[in-house]
């Protein structure tokens, strides 16, 4: 067996002491927990609850036993979509940004061997968001960022995300991004179609917005993670080229032609299917592949390891999906 370092690049946190804090950061928007059981609570986050919320979320001893017990080394830890908190006042997000990098940095160098760590970012204002990436990665030596696919319903191909984008590409950052207050939610109320649907389509309309609005051609070294296996793009990269060649809107912002736009992405494994995993790593190249679970959340992939190891590709390719990929572009040698 492959004596590969494993890391699942898709992983959420907020412990109990960070939701402390945030409660006396920001008692206007409490955040909190709700015991089901002795496995499971509801989070409730400024008014908003979530359940199931598993006990890895918070419990760090059951989070290491739940690594071990998938054959995960290494977990990239970022906070909870629940917590962006994009639709509060930008001064507020900041505080709660700040303080919740500032407790996944603690974690890290808690446990140096087992976890990395990604920041949240106040996205309602791109330079006070520019300002905590550089923060997060030069005095709290994180990776990057995990980023919401819309900011209170602006895409992010909006002009006014520029000084991000640059800051990210001249960091070398690790951007994440992932679905936040999905579009069209209003029809997917029935069957848990938010999360079903709702997740992957607003994860492919950020792609999307990034691709036609210029900012991957403007940026072509950005380092850009797109969460539940890129959600549609993929599958829909040769329908928005050919929509470039036969369209004038697609042009608008992007003059010559997208020719290689799964290329232009990273992707998470979690696809929850053995023949659409083996689609993605055959059209973006397992180079652009990286292991992921969406620990520690249920329509997550726990047996993501399995998963990637039963694959039939080779063994190289199987390696840079399980981590040495993720450890170049996280920062640091394989």
């Amino acid at each position: 067996m492959s004596g590969v370092r494993i890391i699942d690049t898709h992983t959420h946190v907020l412990t109990e002491e960070t939701m402390r804090l945030l409660c006396k950061e920001a008692p206007k928007v409490p955040v909190g927990i709700t015991p089901i059981d002795k496995d499971f609570a509801t989070l409730n986050v400024a008014g908003t609850s979530y359940k199931p919320f598993p006990r890895g979320g918070w419990d760090v001893e059951r989070r290491l036993r739940d690594m071990d017990e998938a054959s995960v080394d290494v977990q990239v830890l970022s906070a909870t979509p629940q917590t962006y908190l994009y639709n509060q006042d930008v001064s507020l997000t900041a505080a709660t940004a700040a303080l919740q990098n500032d407790q996944i940095a603690q974690l890290v160098r808690a446990n140096p061997a087992r976890f990395m760590g990604i920041a949240t970012l106040p996205m309602q204002d791109a330079e006070k968001a520019a300002t905590e990436l550089r923060r997060a990665m030069g005095k709290l030596g994180l990776r990057g960022a995990m980023i919401g696919s819309n900011v209170n319903g602006k895409n992010l191909d909006d002009p006014s995300f520029e000084p991000l984008w640059a800051a990210a590409e001249e960091l070398a950052a690790f951007i994440f991004i992932h679905p936040v207050t999905v579009a069209g939610a209003d029809r997917l109320k029935s069957y848990y179609l938010v999360n079903l649907v709702g997740n992957p389509l607003d994860t492919t309309i950020a792609a999307a917005c990034l691709v036609f609005g210029g900012v991957m051609e403007r940026h072509p070294k950005l380092k850009i993670m797109l969460a539940h296996g890129g959600g549609f793009t993929p599958y829909q990269a040769g329908r928005w080229q050919h929509g470039w060649r036969v369209r004038e809107e697609p042009k608008k912002n992007l003059k010559s032609e997208p020719r290689n736009i799964i290329g232009y992405f990273l992707y998470d494994t979690i696809c929850h299917s053995k023949a659409s995993l083996e689609f993605l790593i055959a059209q973006a190249g397992a180079a652009r592949v990286l292991l992921g679970s969406d620990y520690p959340y249920d329509m997550g992939m726990m047996d993501c390891v399995a998963r990637v190891r039963e694959l039939p590709i080779s063994g190289a390719d199987r390696d840079a999906i399980l981590g040495t990929r993720a450890q170049v572009l996280l920062g640091g040698k394989p």
